[in-house]
């Protein structure tokens, strides 16, 4: 959400001032031979209708300024596997800085990347995502989702209003003309069939999510020594990466 500037304050302050100098006028006028008690009660609804104009000027000014945000929102082209779905368009970017955190556990041999009966496996991602004013706006991990029965999936937490969505990857990419080498997969995420849920007091910022690209991937990807054996068993990695997450609604 983007915040109003400094400047945009002070012209709806101004318009404040203006229109209660006004009815401070006005009244001055019309209220001569009026009781203390009358010309009192006069310039409070006079005040009063001034602030309903200040507040309904401040949210005309954010709704546009969060318009103009999304428009300004311009993912970069991606794979066939995580393109989105026509019918959704882009409406928050966050910029992701954080872990992949791996722990060694046992693993089916027969499996490509198992050749010991062991292999370092993501337990959770834990990020924060920031706007381009450097700005946080989520929190990122692996949580349970209420709407699964508690199945562990991918989470992103609103850091105002605490919205939460959970989702379930359905594309991914390791495509060399657009992952850099030794970067984790850029991912699609669906959203919108697995589940959302607003904030304690309502907050609804995340509720419109469908789906949830992450692209742009730098780092991440589990380590290659660390471990091999049984021995290794249990072993954590915490490994740096950055990605952008943009998050979709329905148009």
């Amino acid at each position: 959400m983007k915040i109003l500037l400094t400047g945009d304050f002070a012209f709806l302050f101004r318009l404040y001032e203006w229109a209660a100098m006004l009815a401070a006028i006005n009244i001055n006028y019309s209220m001569k031979g009026k009781t203390t008690v009358e010309i009192k009660t006069k310039f409070l609804i006079a005040m009063q209708l001034c602030s309903i104009l200040l507040l309904t000027s401040f949210v005309a000014a954010s709704a546009g300024a969060q318009t103009s945000d999304a428009a300004r929102i311009t993912p970069p082209p991606v794979p066939a596997e995580v393109q989105v779905p026509e019918g959704n368009e882009v409406f928050l970017v966050g910029h992701a800085t954080g872990t992949q955190n791996y722990s060694c556990l046992p693993c089916d041999p027969s499996k490509p990347g198992c050749a010991n009966g062991v292999a370092f496996t993501l337990f959770t991602p834990q990020a924060t995502l920031f706007n381009d004013r450097l700005k946080q706006v989520t929190t990122h991990f692996f949580s349970p989702n209420p709407f699964e029965n508690n199945t562990i999936r991918a989470t992103w937490q609103h850091s105002r209003d605490t919205s939460t969505v959970w989702g379930k990857v359905v594309g991914s990419s390791t495509d060399p003309n657009f992952v850099k080498p030794g970067a984790i997969a850029w991912l699609l995420v669906n959203v919108k069939d697995v589940g959302v849920q607003e904030g304690p007091t309502g907050g609804d910022r995340l509720t419109k999510t469908t789906f949830i690209q992450r692209l742009n991937t730098v780092g991440g990807v589990a380590p290659s020594s660390g471990c091999s054996s049984p021995a290794d068993i249990g072993r954590q990695a915490f490994v740096p990466y950055k990605a952008d997450y943009f998050f979709y609604k329905q148009q």
